[in-house]
């Protein structure tokens, strides 16, 4: 049976998104419809909101979950009346850091995603810019302000990942493209020659690139099986032959590849 599961805040719903994803993940096998309801702000709004749980739990015959994360008391109590099992993590995490702490939290709205700290967002967005002005080997200049520069053969994750890194943390992330003739050498490119201490590899399984590039140009040789084995076996040669970390991408989210460039380079995570 598929269970409907709300995720109510007062701001964008990110942070209720993040952190009831990661424990729905734990039961295979059951199928969740997953609706996020962002900037709950008013008595009203959590009134409609209810609203909407409750009919969902009356259509539905089984009740809706809720991940809250919404700051205010009063806002709290009104959703917490809905027919619907309720997990509110500021009441889970806020309470026991009220008594470690000996002191009352401002509940204050919009801190985790609000630009309370205007350094730390301009940073995330220079960052951002940066990975898109040195997307796909783009240009070559100001490779030596990058943190990083993922390399890989087309269509391994090297853009969402740099983006992902610049957005989330505010790292520079740059990245280049390994091409058919640099992997024929099994020599590191001219451009990036002499950033080698910044390399990161990706690699990814020669089913799952030939999918993806199935999906892009399903014609010609961009994605027969033959080019996509040859590009990989070459791309990790090089990795090997030049002592460049890498990881495989196959099986692993975004923020997992993100993650262990990150711990595994000492990259700094600017932005928190």
């Amino acid at each position: 049976m598929q269970r409907t599961v709300y995720f109510v805040s007062d701001q964008t719903g990110v942070t209720a998104e993040t952190l009831g994803h990661s424990l729905l993940t734990q039961f295979d096998g059951q199928e969740f419809r997953l609706v996020t309801v962002p900037f709950i702000d008013s008595v009203d709004k959590a009134r409609a909101t209810v609203e909407r749980i409750n009919m969902a739990a009356e259509r539905e015959g089984v009740r809706p979950i809720v991940f809250s994360t919404l700051v205010q008391d009063e806002l709290r109590t009104v959703v917490r009346q809905a027919n619907a099992l309720f997990l509110d993590f500021f009441d889970a995490f806020l309470g026991p850091l009220e008594l470690e702490l000996q002191m009352q939290s401002t509940h204050t709205l919009g801190r985790a995603h609000g630009v309370t700290d205007t350094a730390s967002y301009m940073r995330r967005i220079e960052a951002t810019n940066f990975a898109m002005a040195h997307d796909d080997g783009g240009t070559a200049r100001s490779y030596e302000m990058a943190d990083v520069i993922l390399i890989g053969v087309s269509r391994s994750g090297k853009t969402p990942t740099c983006l992902y890194m610049a957005l989330q943390y505010g790292v520079y992330a740059a990245n280049y493209p390994l091409t058919e003739d640099e992997l024929e050498t099994a020599t590191l490119p001219p451009a990036i020659r002499s950033y080698r201490d910044k390399l990161y590899g990706l690699t990814i399984s020669p089913e799952r690139l030939q999918q993806i590039r199935r999906e892009r140009r399903p014609h010609g040789r961009y994605a027969s099986p033959q080019q996509v084995r040859f590009e990989l076996r070459a791309a990790e040669t090089l990795y090997r032959r030049q002592s460049i970390p890498f990881i495989n991408t196959t099986d692993k989210s975004i923020e997992e590849i993100a993650a262990a460039i990150l711990n595994e380079t000492g990259v700094e995570r600017r932005v928190r």
